[in-house]
């Protein structure tokens, strides 16, 4: 699962194909990604890497174990192999 921990309105500028946006920095991320499969695998990716970090250091902090941040969106596009794209 590809996550973009921006708000939503810098994901509609412009997201990794596929992406979800689950916002770090708003209340409900933590309800958000409590449920989700911890044994799954998840990339995640901001602007520049610094607020996905946190995301991914909270996501192991309770009990997700296999987490990766990808840095910033063109950083996770060009790993990933995906465009970035606009919701129309």
């Amino acid at each position: 699962m590809i996550i973009d921990v921006r708000t939503p309105e810098e994901f509609a500028t412009g997201h990794v194909a596929g992406a979800v946006n689950f916002d770090v920095s708003d209340a409900e991320f933590q309800n958000q990604v409590k449920d989700l499969d911890k044994s799954a695998a998840y990339v995640l990716y901001c602007r520049s890497g610094n607020r996905a970090e946190g995301a991914k250091g909270y996501l192991e902090s309770i009990g997700f174990t296999d987490v990766k941040n990808l840095g910033s969106v063109q950083d996770a596009s060009q790993e990933l192999g995906l465009d970035v794209v606009v919701d129309k």
